[in-house]
């Protein structure tokens, strides 16, 4: 695969290889070697073409420290390059060896409660130790200095899901890291006391040195510019941690891609260094793994928000671990997929922006903590139905790649997402709200059951694909995003602006006028006279499980609303809709045109939902928070006639479909997600290119069955 010079990070973006990766992470390291050859051959009738290798294995590639040992990876390298198979190789950094941590144990991790981890996991080290990124550099440059001239190795991934088990630090030299960090984003003590809030609780600090960590609960709450602060401090140890790793392999040979690989999203900040050095971001996808909103939504619905938020971050992307069977760590497993699940599951990934994709793993392991993680072959080293799928899959990528590579997925409805300081500011103080992406997710999930193209898009993006683009409340708001907001509103498009959005400024302040503040106040034509909190629909749900910090008032025990509790309503072009969590009691400007009304208790007859014309386009401004009969309502009053409608009319329940298109392609993907046969009607004429057929006006589609229409 050769890679080319990317472009800046966008939502639109494809990654820059010139071939669809496709394969498995492998791990010869597992198994006696004669099972090698016939796994590479495996694969390769699989259609594979690449394997990832190498991410747990330092105590193999360095036995002993400054001793050397790449005999195991270069024996498996070459067999699987004879067979066609490339490699790419991980810096195996997730996993220090016992040598390491036994002589240097001021490496370790230390958590809030002041105990430092053992040896005898993965991610137990802590990536703010100057001694660990010494060792670090020093494995890099031994492994890629061994390898820069090896044909079969084609790119790298970066360690392992950084801070996937945890990001947090509280040790010795991530304070003193900290503190360092604090000196050069303020130079001086006054300024940072001034954005820490120093004269509250008597904060304030005399010099850097004193500057100590937010501990929780140490013994009441620390501020929350100096809860931010550790979060974006945490977020640079880790892109500067990935750069050392980066600008060695870089250096050795330019022709590899790099690439890491995300788990869960924990203080990462994609949009700055850490996704500005990468060719492109992996994503590991594993839609059955037990949370509140797949319970309620279902698992594709689940990886749908999914994808779409990875997408969000820096465009198309890699997806190095997609979940192939049941998954299992000893404290949780996963459901398995059903017989062709596994196929839709990876055809809804590559139909929401992966440009590669490979099975997490190519076999089980007889022994660990995932013994019961299940690959393509089994433990008995027989390949049954996963294997199969797989290679159906690979198939199916054979016959659509050279269309594929280079689109990008269609959205009409953009959610604002993938700001690091707006998810973060929301975790600081969040008064028993949603967070932003969980209101944002209440809109995705709608547009998902309609079939509307939806996705996450941050606002320095471009806006001019979209007809509508959701702000939920971003407390923490930027001056230089308005002109973008007030171009695209201008030339067509329309804006929704949820409640809270631009209440506090850079340092977690809450600023000195009404909000919303400066000129997105104009570009509403509203300000807030005040809010209050609202008791949420049935007192649990998904907003609880999330949001972890709220407090007493989000407890997932809590009891539903009793008839005591105050419910307010709105009336929205003749229905009155309940809402939740939040009001808003808002003064409009005289151009602005109320859409809805508070139609009980104090606020009777006054503006919740507004519109101002600007331009070809339109501001909407919603004074709560959204629920699903408040977004039903939107679609019809403000998404409806502003041109949004599904990409499928009359979608059946459980039929996912989504666009991808470039400026010569189009290709509709339509999946059932359920284990039964579903009807699909009203479908476009064009080519399915996994059948080599024409598409009727109404087809069946099997147990998760799977259609890709080229529509040019």
């Amino acid at each position: 695969m050769k890679r080319t010079q990317p472009a800046p990070l966008s939502v639109w973006r494809p990654i820059y290889l010139d071939d669809f990766l496709l394969g498995v992470p492998h791990y010869p390291e597992h198994v006696d070697e004669s099972y090698w050859q016939r796994d590479a051959e495996r694969m390769k009738e699989a259609g594979f073409n690449a394997v990832r290798m190498g991410e747990f294995a330092w105590h193999i590639w360095e036995p002993f420290e400054g001793k050397f040992d790449f005999d195991l990876f270069d024996r498996a390298i070459e067999v699987l390059g004879k067979a066609g198979i490339k490699t790419i190789l991980c810096t195996p950094t997730a996993t220090p060896p016992r040598w390491l941590t036994m002589n240097y144990p001021e490496v370790l991790r230390v958590d809030r409660n002041g105990r430092r981890a053992s040896h005898g996991s993965r991610q137990h080290c802590d990536t703010t130790s100057p001694v660990l990124r010494q060792h670090s550099r020093r494995i890099t440059t031994a492994m890629a200095e061994h390898y820069k001239d090896n044909p079969h190795v084609i790119g790298w991934q970066t360690d392992n899901e950084l801070n996937t088990t945890v990001s947090e630090s509280f040790s010795d030299s991530a304070a003193l890291a900290f503190r360092n960090y604090l000196r050069h984003r303020y130079q001086t003590i006054d300024d940072l006391n001034f954005a820490w809030g120093g004269h509250f609780w008597a904060t304030a600090y005399d010099n850097f040195d004193q500057v100590v960590l937010p501990f929780p609960m140490a013994p009441s709450f620390s501020s929350p510019g100096h809860v931010q602060d550790y979060h974006r401090f945490l977020a640079w140890a880790t892109a500067a941690f990935q750069r050392d790793q980066v600008e060695i392999l870089r250096a050795t040979n330019p022709d590899w891609f790099i690439f890491h690989n995300l788990g869960n999203l924990q203080d990462i900040d994609f949009r700055a260094e850490f996704g500005q050095d990468l060719d492109f971001i992996g994503f590991d996808i594993y839609p059955m793994l037990y949370d509140e909103f797949r319970r309620t939504n279902g698992h594709a619905a689940t990886q749908a928000l999914q994808l779409d938020l990875c997408r969000s971050y820096s465009g198309n992307f890699l997806v190095p671990e997609q979940a192939s069977g049941l998954g299992s760590q000893p404290s949780f497993t996963t459901m398995n997929p059903e017989p062709g699940e596994m196929r839709r599951m990876a055809l809804s990934s590559v139909a929401r922006g992966a440009d590669g994709l490979m099975f997490f793993r190519w076999r089980p392991a007889h022994f660990g903590a995932e013994i019961y993680w299940m690959g393509i072959i089994d433990h008995d080293d027989v390949p049954r139905r996963r294997y199969q799928e797989a290679k159906q899959f690979a198939s199916d990528i054979h016959k659509i790649k050279d269309r594929l590579l280079g689109t990008s997925v269609h959205m009409d409805v953009g959610i604002a997402g993938a700001d690091f300081d707006n998810q973060e500011a929301h975790k600081t103080y969040p008064i028993g709200l949603p967070s932003p992406q969980d209101d944002g997710t209440l809109l995705h999930a709608h547009c998902y059951r309609r079939g509307i193209a939806c996705g996450f898009v941050h606002p320095e993006d471009d806006l001019s694909r979209l007809k509508v683009f959701y702000v939920p409340h971003w407390v923490m708001w930027k001056p230089e995003w308005t002109p973008k907001l007030e171009a695209f509103v201008e030339a067509g498009g329309t804006l929704i602006v949820g409640a809270m959005t631009g209440t506090r400024d850079i340092n977690n302040h809450i600023i000195r006028e009404q909000a919303p503040g400066g000129a997105l106040a104009k570009l509403c034509g509203v300000k807030v006279v005040e809010f209050g909190r609202l008791t949420a629909k049935n007192g649990d749900g998904l907003f609880q499980r999330m949001t972890p910090q709220a407090g007493l008032y989000d407890n997932p025990n809590r009891p539903p609303p009793s008839s005591a509790e105050r419910i307010y309503a709105l009336d929205f072009a003749g229905r009155r809709l309940e809402v939740e969590h939040l009001y808003e009691q808002i003064e409009t400007e005289p151009d602005v045109e109320i859409l809805a009304r508070w139609s009980n208790r104090f606020l009777q007859g006054e503006p919740a939902v507004t519109r101002r014309k600007v331009g070809k386009g339109e501001v909407i401004y919603v004074a709560t928070y959204l629920t699903p009969d408040l977004v039903e309502a939107l679609e019809e009053q403000v998404l409806s006639p502003r041109g949004v409608s599904p990409l499928l009319d009359d979608l059946p329940a459980g039929i996912e479909v989504t666009l991808r298109s470039s400026e010569d392609q189009k290709l509709l993907f339509v999946l059932n997600t359920l284990e039964t046969p579903t009807m699909v009607r009203g479908l476009p004429s064009g080519f399915d290119l996994l059948s080599g057929r024409a598409v009727s006006r109404e087809e069946e589609l099997e147990a998760y069955g799977c259609l890709i229409i080229s529509l040019d």
